[in-house]
């Protein structure tokens, strides 16, 4: 890919202060990144949300239904590793070499994609502990028998105190994952495409930008989270465009805040 990629990269990691203003940008730019790939990325992002309801429909058929939700929503936490390949095309295009969909698959040939995985499996985990608690916060509130079906359940859950309670807890505690999440992800796998860096350099990197932009991250938080959830309510099929589209937003924002 990029020829020195032997040693670390001692260039100095100075992050940038950037506006709300620049998000309109990076948007805009992950806009332009969608329209240039054409319905290749909506394609290629089709995996996404099948993937989804496939593991929707593995839940509700072995009696988890009280983890359907736990696990679409944290499905936020995990999203960074599966862009990789869109902040790929976005930094092949950004660079004049973009030939296609097939761009995504440039990640499989990286000097960085030991880094990547190991920095994919940490999120793994977060989403891990995160279907972990949110099983516990159920079993405090309803006990260890399941959900009958999931009518019965999502009757239960908006008509009882108990379930209600299950809402407020569970809904504060996957803040808190989420938070993480993004705190350590927000540009960490696009600087590892781009840089050598070690996944410690990419996290404590990424917790910098954020500490440097804390309001203009949290408007970049909302902006995901709204279009996680717009995205997902028409089955998830929504996801193949919003996905694409904060993916390469995603690299023109890593951009911003890191430039060269």
């Amino acid at each position: 890919m990029d020829g020195a990629w032997e040693t670390r990269d001692a260039t100095p990691l100075v992050v940038q202060r950037i506006k709300a203003a620049d998000l309109r940008d990076v948007l805009r730019k992950g806009f332009e990144d969608f329209g240039a790939y054409r319905t290749d990325v909506i394609f290629l992002c089709l995996f996404y949300p099948i993937a989804g309801i496939v593991l929707s429909r593995f839940i509700v058929g072995n009696g988890m239904l009280q983890l359907l939700f736990p696990l679409v929503s944290g499905f936020a936490i995990i999203a960074p590793f599966f862009a990789v390949g869109l902040y790929e095309m976005s930094r092949r295009r950004e660079r004049g070499s973009a030939t296609g969909w097939a761009d995504a698959f440039g990640v499989a040939s990286s000097p960085a994609l030991g880094q990547i995985v190991v920095m994919g499996l940490l999120l793994a985990a977060l989403l891990a502990l995160w279907l972990f608690a949110a099983h516990f916060i159920y079993l405090l509130s309803f006990g260890p028998e399941p959900p009958e079906s999931l009518n019965g359940f999502a009757q239960e859950v908006f008509t009882t105190s108990a379930g209600w309670t299950m809402i407020v807890v569970g809904v504060g505690v996957g803040f808190l994952f989420a938070l993480v999440a993004a705190v350590v992800s927000v540009v960490s796998f696009p600087l590892l495409l781009d840089r050598n860096v070690g996944v410690l350099t990419a996290i404590s990197t990424s917790v910098r930008v954020v500490r440097a932009n804390p309001g203009v991250m949290a408007l970049w938080g909302l902006i995901i989270a709204g279009g996680l959830v717009v995205g997902a309510i028409p089955l998830l099929l929504g996801l193949a465009i919003v996905l694409p589209v904060l993916g390469h937003a995603t690299w023109h924002l890593y951009r911003k805040v890191l430039p060269r």
